[in-house]
C-alpha cells in the first residue's frame, strides 16, 4: 500500500509591500468572508468572473466575463434518473435528458471557490478565475449531469470523444471528465455527463481565441488523470488572491498564509505516483520577469529538466527527474501556464520562479516573476489526518 504524504506548495511573493491578509483561499480551505469584489446573497452568488444561482435542484444562469454559458445544471444519480423515466444504461447518453436535479444549497465559499452540496453524494464547486471553472463531483454514487446552454450558445463533441465543446458569441468551453465516465451532446442540443463513482466532470471556459493547442493539451492531461490539480493565482483591487481546483479523490490541497512574501498550500495523495499541476499566474503576478520564458523550475535545489514535448513532460511521471513545462495562449494573452511534473510523492521541494541572468535557479529575496511554488513532504502530519 502506498503511502500517504502531505505536500507543502508554497507561492513565493516577491513584493514585499504585499499584505498578508491579501492572500486569499483555496480549495481546502475554510469558508472565509468574500471580498469587496465578491458578493454571495443568499442562494445567488456574483464574483470577479463568475456568477450563478441556485434554484432547488440546479445551478442556474452560470456566466463567465459577464457572457452567459448555462441556463442551469442539475445532477442526478443514475439509479434515481432511471428508476423516474424507464430509460436504461443501453440507450445511450443522447436520450439523456430533462435531469430532475438533486437539492442544491451554497455549502461553503472562500474568495475565489464556492461549493454547493446536494442531497446526494454529488456536488458542485465553481471557481471565480478567469477560466470560469465549473466541477461536478459524483461522490459515492454514479451520476447523470445535464448542462443546459443558454441562449444562442451551442455544444459539439470533438470527435476524438475526448471532450464537448461549447461555444457562445465571445467565449469557448470544454467538458471533460477526469476519471470514469462519458460526455456528449444529448437529443436537445445540451451537455449531458455520466459519471462513474469518485469521478468528475470538468469544465473550463476560454475568451475569444484562448482555448488553443496548449489549453486542449490541459484538457487532455486532465481527462486522462495525468494532471489532477491546477492553481490559480491573481491580482484583485491590489491584493493577492489564488485558488486551487482539484481532479480526483486521490488528491486535495489547502493553502495557508504564513507571512507577507509565501502563499502556502499542503497537497495530500494517497499514492506515491507523481502528477503533473497546472499553475497560471495572471499578468500582475509576472511584473518583475520579462517573458514567461524567463522561468524556471528546480527540484530539492536542482534544476528540473524542461520538457520539449508533452510526451517528455508525461515520460516525466516515474522516472528519474521532474520536468516542467511553461506556455501562453495567445499574445494578448500575459499570464503563464506552467505544467510541473513531479516525478513522485516523497520528499521533495519544488520551486519556479524567474531565471537568473546567468541562468542559475535564484533564492526566494530575488525579484523576478513573482511567484514560486515548493514542495516539502510532512509525512508524520499526512498520517495523523489522512485516513487510508
Amino acid at each position: 500500500m502506498y503511502r500517504i504524504t502531505a505536500i507543502a506548495l508554497a507561492a513565493l511573493l516577491m513584493t514585499a509591500t504585499l499584505p498578508a491578509a491579501a492572500i486569499g483561499g483555496v480549495a481546502g480551505a475554510g469558508p472565509q468572508e468574500s471580498s469587496q469584489s465578491m458578493a454571495a446573497d443568499g442562494d445567488a452568488y456574483a464574483g470577479t468572473h463568475v456568477a450563478f444561482e441556485t434554484s432547488n435542484t440546479a445551478v442556474t444562469n452560470y456566466s463567465v466575463g459577464g457572457e452567459a454559458v448555462f441556463e442551469n445544471v442539475s445532477v442526478d444519480s443514475q439509479s434515481d434518473h432511471e428508476s423516474e423515466t424507464g430509460i436504461g444504461s443501453s440507450s445511450g447518453l443522447s436520450a439523456v435528458t430533462n435531469v430532475s436535479g438533486l437539492g442544491l444549497t451554497i455549502d461553503a465559499q472562500t474568495e475565489t471557490r464556492v461549493k454547493i452540496a446536494s442531497e446526494g453524494s454529488a456536488s458542485m464547486s465553481a471557481h471565480d478565475t478567469e477560466r470560469g471553472i465549473l466541477t461536478v463531483d459524483a461522490g459515492s454514487e454514479s451520476q447523470y449531469v445535464e448542462a443546459t446552454l443558454a441562449e444562442g450558445a451551442n455544444a459539439t463533441a470533438e470527435s476524438d470523444g475526448n471532450a464537448v465543446v461549447v461555444e457562445s458569441e465571445n467565449r469557448s468551453g470544454a467538458f471533460v471528465i477526469a476519471g470514469d465516465g462519458e460526455v456528449d451532446v444529448n437529443d436537445e442540443g445540451d451537455v449531458t455527463a455520466e459519471l462513474g463513482s469518485n469521478s468528475t466532470l470538468v469544465f473550463r471556459s476560454y475568451d475569444e481565441g484562448e482555448r488553443d493547442e496548449a489549453a486542449k493539451e490541459q484538457e487532455r492531461l486532465i481527462a486522462n488523470g495525468t494532471a489532477t490539480a491546477e492553481v490559480y493565482a491573481d491580482h484583485r483591487d491590489g491584493e493577492r488572491v489564488a485558488d486551487v481546483a482539484t481532479y480526483g479523490e486521490d488528491i486535495a490541497v489547502e493553502t495557508k498564509a504564513e507571512s507577507e512574501e509565501r502563499l502556502e498550500m499542503t497537497a495530500e495523495r494517497a499514492q506515491r505516483e507523481g502528477t503533473v499541476i497546472i499553475a497560471t499566474v495572471s499578468e500582475t503576478a509576472i511584473d518583475g520577469a520579462e517573458s514567461a520564458d524567463d522561468l524556471e523550475v528546480t527540484v530539492d535545489g536542482e534544476a528540473a529538466a524542461e520538457a520539449s514535448s508533452y510526451s517528455e513532460l508525461e515520460g516525466a511521471i516515474g522516472g528519474d527527474q521532474s520536468r516542467y513545462m511553461v506556455t501562453q495562449s495567445g499574445e494578448a494573452d500575459a499570464s503563464a501556464d506552467v505544467l510541473i511534473a513531479v516525478n513522485h510523492f516523497s520528499e521533495r521541494d519544488v520551486a519556479v520562479q524567474p531565471a537568473s541572468a546567468d541562468g542559475g535557479a535564484l533564492g526566494d529575496s530575488v525579484p523576478g516573476f513573482g511567484v514560486g511554488v515548493s514542495v516539502v513532504t510532512l509525512v508524520s502530519a499526512a498520517a495523523a489526518r489522512v485516513r487510508s
